[in-house]
């Protein structure tokens, strides 16, 4: 129970940066041995596997994603159950979140392993990457259940304010993930078969250490009237993961068609993009955590019905997400460059490869602090339970980065190609600040009226 936290009482700014640092460092050893996954590959098998990677990136989100926004959808209501105290209610939500999320990763899993090949053909992959991008493909695909485990497992121990758990199981993820790495890839020479079925493993691991921490909080003792159907609840549940669905859809949409563009300029591009994709994590790690922090802090606190403090929430978290964005946004214009070439091995186009890698780069850190606010404002309106201007803004990253992808090129060449994700950015955020900006004053208004 020490690991669970009640966020609706206490300064605000303290239980969010508790809260989000160990989700922050939980984010990094992902991102790590997503990163190491990648160096691996790139230094012990070559550019043309790199690239590989990179060809599937979209394709795999696309279906990783949807499953990831029902558990997130749901955790939702799992989060406002636990603020309201309803330990009966949240018991029920947790349950038939379990059943949507099997239901859902069979349909995604049947689907992907059918149509991945015709989406990468879409995609205009090159014919020398095709076999790499397949092999990944299939086998994340057909461990994705295990990401859903871990997924699930984790954004309930988040509902309970507990962000300790989540990063001592990457920390555990981490470390096997690398050891692995080495060894399927560099002693086995696995190839990126070997990078895949590390991953999946380490993912595996991460699961089984949250559902052990799970199964000891006294509160989650289920019996068998917990696990009753209530078609109701289902309801409500999806109601708030469809939308989120949607949106995933829609950005990862978006963004196979940017890959398509990108696929059209040949490996060095790809390559180039595939690096900078790689250390893409780093750069929204904060925004990530602050925003699960963000989400739970104001869900609880909706669930409790008190509004002032969702209002001082939102306040500090944009303060926060500004600030984080800035300092992360210069560290990794100074040392960019220089992480980028652990990605990227010693052949003989390297240099140019390097160059796509760190202009593309340097254009996502000036524009970070928009990526930070989106993040802030999105998860601010999830946490009230609204998910519909969630996927509104999803459709809007989906038009602004198309559009941007296929025009900018055009007017400005290859390098056009690097404003797209910016720009998707930039029009997402201005209308999640207005949405959420215009929901909490309402809310605010109605507490008026009610008092009055």
């Amino acid at each position: 129970m020490s690991r669970v936290k009640d966020m609706t009482s206490g300064s605000p700014l303290r239980l969010m940066v508790l809260f989000a640092i160990p989700l922050i460092l939980g984010n990094l050893g992902q991102q790590l041995y997503m990163i190491v996954d990648t160096i691996i590959v790139g230094q012990g098998v070559g550019v043309e596997a790199l690239a590989s990677l990179g060809a599937t990136d979209w394709t795999y989100w696309l279906f990783l994603w949807i499953v990831q926004a029902i558990t997130q959808g749901c955790s939702i209501r799992v989060t406002q159950d636990f603020g309201s105290k309803d330990y009966s209610q949240l018991r029920k939500s947790i349950t038939m979140s379990i059943r949507i999320c099997i239901f859902v990763t069979l349909i995604v899993t049947v689907v992907g392993l059918i149509s991945g090949k015709r989406l990468l053909i879409l995609l205009q992959t090159p014919e020398n990457l095709m076999q790499g991008a397949l092999t990944y493909f299939y086998i994340m695909l057909g461990g994705i259940v295990i990401s859903v485990c871990y997924n699930m497992s984790a954004a309930i121990l988040r509902s309970f304010g507990d962000g300790k758990t989540p990063l001592l199981a990457m920390g555990i993820a981490a470390i096997v993930n690398i050891l692995l790495d080495l060894l399927f890839v560099m002693v086995f020479h696995w190839g990126i078969a070997g990078a895949a079925i590390a991953t999946l493993i380490a993912q595996a691991l991460s699961f089984i250490y949250c559902l052990h921490v799970l199964r000891k909080l006294d509160f989650l003792q289920f019996d068998k009237t917990d696990w009753i159907v209530d078609n109701k609840r289902i309801q409500e549940l999806v109601k708030l993961g469809a939308p989120l669905m949607f949106q995933n859809m829609v950005i990862a949409g978006g963004g196979m068609v940017l890959q398509s563009v990108i696929n059209k300029y040949g490996i060095i591009f790809v390559a180039g993009f595939t690096a900078t994709n790689k250390l893409y994590g780093l750069l929204e790690t904060s925004a990530i955590s602050f925003g699960y922090a963000t989400t739970t802090y104001t869900a609880q606190n909706w669930g409790a019905k008190k509004i002032k403090r969702i209002v001082d929430g939102l306040r500090t978290s944009t303060v926060l997400s500004l600030v984080l964005s800035v300092v992360v946004g210069v560290f990794l214009i100074v040392v960019g460059r220089q992480l980028l070439t652990l990605f990227i091995a010693s052949e003989s186009y390297a240099d140019q490869v390097l160059d796509v890698a760190y202009k593309y780069l340097f254009i996502m850190s000036l524009f970070l602090p928009a990526l930070y606010l989106l993040y802030t404002y999105r998860c601010t309106l999830q946490g009230l339970g609204n998910t519909v201007a969630p996927m509104i803004s999803g459709f809007i990253e989906f038009f602004m980065r198309v559009i941007s992808a296929l025009v900018f090129p055009l007017v400005i060449g290859s390098t056009g190609i690097f404003y797209a994700e910016v720009t998707a950015w930039v029009g997402a955020m201005i209308y999640l600040m207005i949405s959420c900006l215009s929901n909490v004053k309402r809310i605010q208004e109605t507490v008026v009226e009610n008092e009055s």
